[in-house]
């Protein structure tokens, strides 16, 4: 009998791999089955190799615990007897679960076209309807559910009497310390499947544009964790600031935005045609992203004099003095530039699991459009989840940290950003030689903690070096160095620049919405962009729609931004800042906070100085404001932001261009 005893971790072992073959099986059925888009995707080998590596990751969380219990529980006596039966059970568990899931994938691939995601989750919640829903449509699933279900238990408890019943208690004091060491640090390592900032994530091994051949390369019961785990912090704005209904807040919405919403619908309320400014030959566009940079490091909006390079483009360009990021993080920052989404106490879209296809992005209209979109970054592209909402929402191409072939200074971050302002160098002048326009996102990363750049580029500010003041000084001049390119390019005259900031950096502050923290530059330039000083308050959400206009793209979107090419009446400027669950909503004559759990106060905000002191408001600006932190809930929730189809888009166009010709001609 000693023989057959094979050691505390038997069990372990016996499971993992046969957990793994299963679903190995299960991924290789699913990419056969799938084999026209696997190819297409050219995955074949990134869906085996990522899979291994997400299902391993999956059971090193799934049997760290009940393993370091196997190391510290006896194996003897009543206690040994409860923790084998709890063991058998925990092994069982995991198994069926694997299986089931498994089994549940290729039914709902069929409706969704992705592997089981939050809307299993949500589907749990009516059990009734879709217990009755599969009763009537889906009996060979439910019966091939039942039967892989019940032989995954019985095998399973078959199988975990064989491998419990042979594990064996070491014979040396020792052993057992030194495995609750490996066991800890295996299943760590495993867990996190990365050595570097971040842990395994589906970011992380998203490879195509086409959503669900990232989902083969992960597992479902992953999936679905995943989706439980992100649906924990996708908080409705109501649950802080109140009820309202929704016929209220859209209408509240659409006053406030001042725009006419005559094509929009009960899927797509804020649904709006904006014609473009500029009507020659479409032009690029590209937005450079930058890290963390608030108008109090800009010199030329009263900061710091810590940007020589970006305060003489702002005397060149549209320079917009009174602009006002939606957020404190990048995704924030993101989601403003490429959605045009109001903030809510949620996460941002970006890293949420409704909007990882199907969602809004200026992206996907100009991909409708003919464009080529490109995502360029100097770092690792799933952080953030960025890869995986990219891929899902119109960028066709991502550049990220492997792509660079020589990296001349590389920080916790990435590419430094004169590596990243070459490489965009070298991909706009390639995109620039094809037949069609192309719009590129540059996002940097230099002007972050632990504030690494290379010597010899620029006169500190500060005496020690890694400080924030001295890579904002690093990052405009590598600035600086990537407009003296630019200007004498192949792709300067058909290109519209833009310079933003994501957010300022360590947003705080003893005011419930601290505004000052919330100002950003944003600088419009370009071969036929003429200067301007724009003292109009703006917010980043209309930088969108903006620049759809000023490259020539006639927009059908849901964006409430305003295009800022256009006059715009007073009453309608206006900025929202979202800090922690507090939500400002920042007029020319007002400020309004909304706070969990109080009602909306009210309070003057001098722009000059800053200051921020109590005020009274009617109560039509209190709801305005109110409805305005509740829409990007409610729109993310009931899916109301979403890109139209292009039949529905032409339509609309074609509706509008009617419309334009009949008042031509009663004039006339």
């Amino acid at each position: 009998m000693h023989n057959n005893k094979k050691g505390l971790l038997f069990p372990f072992w016996v499971f993992g791999l046969t957990t793994l073959s299963l679903l190995m099986v299960s991924r290789l059925s699913l990419a056969f089955w799938l084999s026209d888009r696997v190819t297409k995707a050219d995955g074949w080998m990134t869906i085996i190799l990522q899979g291994l590596r997400v299902d391993i990751s999956t059971l090193c969380w799934l049997f760290i615990l009940p393993a370091l219990l196997a190391c510290v529980l006896p194996q003897s006596g009543m206690v040994g007897k409860i923790w084998r039966t709890v063991l058998r059970v925990w092994l069982v568990g995991s198994l069926w679960l694997m299986v089931y899931m498994e089994l549940a994938t290729p039914s709902f691939i069929m409706e969704y076209d992705l592997r089981p995601n939050r809307l299993f989750v949500e589907y749990l919640i009516y059990p009734k309807e879709v217990f009755g829903m599969l009763w009537t449509g889906y009996k060979l699933e439910l019966a091939i559910g039942l039967i892989g279900s019940i032989l995954a238990i019985i095998l399973g408890w078959k199988l975990s009497g064989y491998a419990v019943n042979r594990m064996s208690s070491p014979q040396k004091w020792y052993q057992r310390p030194a495995l609750m060491i490996a066991v800890i640090v295996v299943g760590v390592l495993g867990a996190r499947s990365s050595l570097g900032h971040r842990p395994l994530n589906p970011a992380m091994v998203a490879f195509s544009s086409d959503p669900l051949m990232n989902d083969l390369a992960i597992n479902s019961s992953y999936s679905l964790i995943f989706a439980i785990k992100n649906m924990a912090s996708e908080q409705s704005a109501s649950k802080f600031y109140g009820s309202m209904p929704e016929n209220e807040i859209i209408s509240l919405v659409r006053q406030s935005s001042g725009k006419s919403y005559e094509y929009s619908s009960a899927e797509l309320p804020t649904l709006n045609v904006n014609e473009p400014s500029y009507t020659g030959k479409k032009k690029n566009l590209v937005i450079l992203l930058q890290e963390s940079l608030g108008a109090r490091f800009v010199g030329e909006l009263g900061g710091l004099p810590l940007t020589p390079n970006l305060d003489k483009l702002m005397q060149e360009g549209w320079n917009f003095r009174q602009l006002y990021a939606t957020g404190t993080r990048s995704v924030r920052g993101i989601e403003a530039v490429t959605t045009g989404f109001s903030p809510t106490p949620s996460r941002a879209v970006v890293k949420l699991s409704k909007s990882q296809t199907g969602f809004f992005t200026i992206a996907d209209l100009l991909s409708q459009q003919g464009y080529h979109t490109q995502f360029i970054y100097g770092g690792e592209a799933h952080f953030d989840n960025m890869k995986t909402f990219f891929l899902g929402n119109g960028f066709q191409d991502i550049i990220e940290e492997k792509d660079y072939d020589n990296i001349a200074f590389k920080g916790s971050w990435g590419a430094s950003d004169e590596d990243l302002y070459a490489m965009a160098d070298k991909q706009l002048t390639k995109l620039s030689k094809q037949d069609k326009p192309f719009f590129s996102l540059v996002f940097t990363s230099s002007n972050h903690s632990p504030y690494e750049y290379p010597d010899g580029r620029i006169t500190q500010y500060d005496a020690a070096k890694n400080t924030r003041n001295n890579t904002v000084k690093y990052s405009d001049y590598a600035l600086g160095e990537f407009f003296k390119k630019a200007k004498q390019s192949s792709y300067w005259d058909d290109t519209v620049f833009i310079v933003i900031a994501d957010h300022d950096s360590r947003v705080y502050g003893s005011d419930l919405v601290p505004v000052d923290r919330f100002h950003i530059p944003a600088l419009i330039i370009g071969k036929d962009i003429p200067a301007h000083q724009d003292t109009r308050l703006a917010s980043n959400i209309d930088m969108p729609p903006t620049l759809l206009s000023l490259i020539g793209v006639r927009s059908v979107s849901p964006m409430i931004g305003h295009d800022m090419t256009k006059p715009l009446a007073p009453q309608y400027e206006r900025a929202m800042m979202q800090f922690a669950k507090n939500f400002g909503y920042l007029t020319r004559d007002k400020l309004i906070v909304l706070a969990p759990e109080r009602k909306p106060r009210a309070f003057d905000y001098n722009f000059e100085t800053a200051e921020i002191t109590p005020s009274e408001a009617t109560d039509t600006q209190k709801n305005i404001a109110k409805a305005n932190a509740l829409w990007g809930s409610l729109a993310y929730n009931k899916g109301l932001y979403k890109m139209p189809s292009e039949r529905e888009v032409a339509n609309i166009l074609a509706l509008e261009d009617e419309a334009v010709q009949t008042t031509a001609a009663a004039v006339k």
